[in-house]
C-alpha cells in the first residue's frame, strides 16, 4: 500500500513579485492608489490574500441587508478569483487584489448614499460620493485591515448595529421592515469611528463620541420635548462658552417671566437681568422702567438673560456650533431629569449628563471653569462634527423592538 500523499502548500508569492504584477495590471483610480504606496498590496500579506477578503465577500453576498442589490458586486466571481489566488501565483494574487479593492470601494460608496432629509448646518458635512482612492486610503490607515473590515469601520457603529437588526428581523412584518430600513438610512448619514465626532440620538436620549476608531464615551442627555423637537441636523462644534448667560426666549419672557413679575416676583430673585436690545453693546434696563403688561400681551419684545453661576440653566458650560435653529449642547444643574427613562423635556437643545467629561475631550485638556470669567469663550483646538439623529430601533432578548416614536418621524 502506498502512503497517503502529504498535503503541501503552494509556495508563497513574494511581495515584490505581487507589487510588480499590480503595477502591470492596475489602471485609473486603482493605479493612483497603489502607486501612492509603491504598489504594495492591501489585501495580501506575505504574498497571500488575508482573511479580510472572506469578510468582504460575505458582506457583498448579504448586501440586501444594506438595501443594495447583491448581484451588482458579483460575489461568486470574486470568491473564485480569491480562491485561485490561494495558489500563490503573483499574477493571481494581483488580480485578486485589484478585484477586491474595486468591489470594496463600490460597496462602501453605495452604502454611504441616503435620500433622507437632514439640516446640514455645516454644508461641508453633507455626504458626497467618496472617491475610490479616499475609500482605499481610509482602509489602509488602521493597523489591521482584517479588524477594520470585520467591524465595518467605515460605517457608524450605529449603522452596523442596525444592519444586524435587519438580519435578525428576517421575514418580519412589512411595517417592521420599513421602520428598520428608515432607521438604517438615518444611521447611514453618520461617519465611522475613525472620524472624531459626536452623535446625539434624540430617540433614546443618549450621546456618544468617537475618535481613532474607538468609542471614547457615552452619556445620557435631555433632548427636545415633542412640541419643541431636537431636529435631525449636523454641524461643527467650534466654541466652549464657560460660565454662560442664558438668553431667555421671547415667548418665555412673555408667557412666564412677565407673569411672575406682575405677580410680585423680582428679576433679581430669579437671577435675571433685562437688556435694551439684542446687540453686543446692549445696556441693562431697570425692571421698574419696563412695561410688563405690554410684554405679557405680546405688544413689546424684551431681552432677558439669566445670570451665570451654579444655578444657571446652562450650568457651567455650553458648546456652540453655528446653526439657524439655535441648538447647542450645555451643562445643566437639574440632574433629576437625567435619571428618567424618558428624557424628552428640553426646548430642543441638548442637556449633558457629564459636560466636564465632554469638555475635556473637546478641548484635549482638562476644562477649567473659573467663577471670575463670565461668558468666557474658548475656541476648540479642532472643530468637531456633531450629528443629531433619531434611532428608534433597538434589540432585546425577545427580538427587535422600537422605542416610542415620540416625534412621529417613523410614520
Amino acid at each position: 500500500m502506498q502512503p497517503a500523499p502529504v498535503a503541501t502548500q503552494a509556495p508563497s508569492a513574494s511581495e515584490p513579485a505581487v507589487a510588480s504584477a499590480i503595477r502591470a495590471r492596475a489602471g485609473g483610480s486603482l493605479k493612483r492608489f497603489y502607486g501612492e504606496r509603491g504598489y504594495r498590496p492591501l489585501w495580501a500579506a506575505g504574498g497571500r490574500i488575508g482573511p479580510a477578503a472572506e469578510t468582504l465577500v460575505h458582506y457583498l453576498d448579504t448586501a440586501d441587508l444594506d438595501g443594495l442589490n447583491p448581484s451588482r458586486y458579483r460575489a461568486d466571481a470574486l470568491r473564485q478569483v480569491v480562491a485561485r489566488a490561494r495558489g500563490g501565483d503573483p499574477r493571481d494574487v494581483a488580480e485578486a487584489e485589484l478585484r477586491l479593492s474595486d468591489a470594496f470601494a463600490r460597496y462602501v460608496r453605495d452604502q454611504r448614499r441616503s435620500r433622507l432629509k437632514m439640516i446640514w448646518a455645516d454644508p461641508a458635512l453633507k455626504p458626497s460620493k467618496p472617491k475610490i482612492e479616499a475609500v482605499l486610503r481610509a482602509a489602509a490607515f488602521p493597523k489591521s485591515l482584517s479588524s477594520y473590515v470585520a467591524e465595518m469601520g467605515w460605517m457608524s457603529p450605529h449603522y452596523v448595529r442596525l444592519r444586524e437588526l435587519v438580519a435578525r428581523a428576517g421575514d418580519a412584518p412589512r411595517e417592521t421592515s420599513a421602520r428598520l430600513r428608515l432607521n438604517l438610512d438615518r444611521a447611514r448619514l453618520l461617519p465611522g469611528p475613525w472620524t472624531g465626532h459626536i452623535v446625539v440620538d434624540a430617540s433614546s436620549g443618549q450621546l456618544w463620541y468617537y475618535d481613532a476608531g474607538k468609542q471614547r464615551g457615552v452619556m445620557r442627555v435631555v433632548v427636545g420635548a415633542p412640541a419643541t423637537q431636537t431636529p435631525m441636523m449636523a454641524g461643527s462644534l467650534q466654541w466652549a462658552i464657560l460660565n454662560p448667560y442664558l438668553n431667555i426666549p421671547t415667548y418665555l419672557a412673555r408667557k412666564s417671566i412677565a407673569a411672575k413679575v406682575l405677580a410680585g416676583r423680582s428679576l433679581r430673585s430669579m437671577r435675571m437681568e433685562a437688556l435694551s436690545d439684542w446687540s453686543a453693546d446692549a445696556r441693562p434696563l431697570a425692571a421698574a422702567a419696563i412695561d410688563w403688561h405690554a410684554v405679557a400681551d405680546g405688544r413689546q419684545e424684551l431681552r432677558l438673560r439669566e445670570l451665570p453661576g451654579p444655578g444657571n440653566s446652562m450650568g457651567r458650560v455650553k458648546f456652540l456650533f453655528p446653526n439657524e435653529e439655535g441648538i447647542y449642547l450645555h451643562d445643566t444643574p437639574d440632574r433629576a431629569l437625567l435619571t428618567k427613562a424618558d428624557r424628552h423635556f428640553s426646548n430642543g437643545c441638548i442637556r449633558l449628563e457629564r459636560a466636564q467629561e465632554l469638555g475635556n475631550w473637546l478641548l484635549q485638556m482638562p476644562m477649567r471653569v473659573s467663577g471670575r470669567q463670565v461668558e468666557h469663550p474658548v475656541p476648540l483646538p479642532v472643530q468637531v462634527p456633531v450629528y443629531l439623529t433619531y434611532l428608534t430601533a433597538t434589540a432585546t432578548r425577545a427580538g427587535v423592538v422600537f422605542r416610542p416614536d415620540v416625534y412621529g418621524r417613523d410614520r
